[in-house]
């Protein structure tokens, strides 16, 4: 299937892999590439620029297809060295940049002088919009549904996407929601290139995390995930466990006089001891509502070969249809 998302990044499949905290490591985007979609190591993750050169050159001998890294830029005191994870994106040869958190204008030009594509995540029209007026190649347009951060205006895919196809001119993926050939032929329908999917890759065989975190998500409903952090206007959708449990009854108790400081127990450094150690109880973890419709832990090129067999019969279907 070719799309404007596959030529741009010279993949097979129009299907990317989320950058996702201490998922995105090299055997994650290089099982995702090896299957002919996009995959993507989590810059933050790796935390050093060494780190991060390191990751690079390991998916490098596990892949000679082309990956990506995701660079989140965050409000933070002691912020990560961003220029030195940016010049070991542009010394490992990477082709592609996706970008999140706040607005990576600071980035672009020496990603561009590097000829690396940045596809930028967003949560909004208007952020979709300023993404392409600051030269991103391409944008990752960000559900309420989706897992981690969806935004403050509660928009869901099926108003945002078709609105995003109204506005934008360079193309641009569905996010968040997506798990299946329905997810990525409704996608296309609605005006996206493509479709980049997180929670759905972390339930694969090769996502280097706990078994406990896979399970968790298979034994999830639509209906298990929570909006925490919403007073401080950083909602995540993460999974429900104890520990979120605790992070509501803190904000239901202290309302508007909460700070990060009051759940520092619940959201700071925790997803080292739930993604390799399987504790889930220790703290909330992002995840999309989707994980009611992920219900086996496949291998990446199983599942990318699935989802690509059911979306090329849904459009034949659809087809039959419009000659019926």
């Amino acid at each position: 299937m070719k799309t404007a998302i596959t030529e741009m990044f010279g993949i097979q499949h129009p299907i990317i892999q989320g950058g996702m905290h201490y998922v995105g490591f090299a055997e994650m985007a290089a099982a995702v590439s090896n299957a002919g979609g996009l995959g993507i190591i989590t810059g933050l993750t790796q935390g050093t620029p060494e780190k991060l050169a390191n990751e690079i050159a390991r998916c490098k001998d596990m892949t000679d297809k082309p990956f990506g890294v995701n660079l989140t830029i965050l409000p933070t005191l002691t912020p990560p060295d961003y220029p030195g994870l940016l010049k070991a994106v542009i010394d490992g040869g990477v082709k592609v940049v996706e970008t999140a958190g706040r607005n990576p204008v600071e980035l672009l030009p020496p990603l561009k002088d590097a000829g690396i594509k940045v596809i930028h995540k967003c949560t909004s029209v208007r952020h979709s919009l300023k993404a392409q007026e600051i030269g991103c190649d391409a944008v990752s347009v960000d559900g309420f549904e989706c897992g981690g951060h969806p935004g403050e205006d509660d928009v869901p895919n099926f108003i945002l996407l078709p609105r995003a196809a109204d506005e934008l001119e360079i193309p641009f993926v569905s996010s968040g929601g997506m798990a299946d050939g329905r997810s990525l032929v409704a996608s296309l329908a609605m005006g996206a290139a493509g479709m980049n999917m997180g929670t759905r890759f972390i339930a694969t065989k090769e996502a280097p995390v706990h078994e406990n975190v896979k399970q968790a998500i298979i034994a999830a409903s639509e209906l298990d995930t929570r909006l925490v952090m919403r007073p401080l206007r950083n909602t995540e959708r993460v999974l429900n466990n104890a520990a979120v449990e605790r992070l509501i009854q803190k904000e239901k108790d202290l309302g508007d006089a909460i700070t990060i400081q009051d759940i520092l127990p619940e959201v700071a450094g925790v997803y080292p001891k739930i993604m390799q150690e399987g504790a889930m109880d220790e703290g909330a973890w992002s995840c999309g509502m989707v994980a009611g419709l992920i219900h086996d832990i496949p291998a990446c090129e199983e599942l990318i070969t699935r989802i690509m067999a059911e979306a090329e019969a849904i459009i034949a279907r659809l087809g039959a249809l419009s000659k019926a």
